[in-house]
């Protein structure tokens, strides 16, 4: 019996190294993505808190120079807050972009697959078809040599 052997074989191995590659870039980019999202939670987070903090303060009385400062430091944090928030669109795009990257490989190794499938199931038949032909040629041989004795 013949081994079968994939032609495209060599294809489909470059085809999922890429595929790994490409998972890893994502993996990284969702990484990034996620390390951005949450310095921008950070800074959120650190602005309520400071405003909160301010309400409380004017409740009891607090000085001008006092507000001043609060005022300064806010103003500071939004625009730590906008830098960053366009750093978490850039990110999200970046991580959609390796997604969209990542399901193209996931795609095209599915077709390499595929055809894999439908090559080997060919091969099969072949065989199986050359096996029932050896049959009945070995079959009419033995009932040929049965005939001349």
């Amino acid at each position: 019996m013949v081994q079968y052997t994939y032609r495209f074989e060599k294809i489909l191995t470059i085809r999922e190294q890429e595929k790994q590659q490409t998972e890893q870039a994502y993996k990284e980019s969702v990484r990034f993505f996620e390390e951005v999202a949450t310095k921008l939670y950070d800074l959120l987070k650190k602005k309520e808190d400071l405003i909160t903090y301010q309400n409380d303060r004017l409740t009891v009385g607090s000085s001008i120079d006092e507000i001043h400062h609060f005022a300064t430091f806010i103003g500071s944090l939004e625009r730590s807050i906008t830098e960053v928030q366009q750093k978490v669109v850039q990110a999200r795009a970046k991580m959609n972009w390796h997604e969209q990257k990542l399901l193209e490989k996931n795609l095209e190794i599915r077709k390499f697959e595929k055809m894999r499938e439908k090559d080997f199931a060919t091969f099969k038949n072949e065989q199986d078809r050359a096996e029932t032909l050896y049959l009945d040629e070995l079959s009419a041989l033995m009932y040929t040599k049965k005939e001349f004795r």
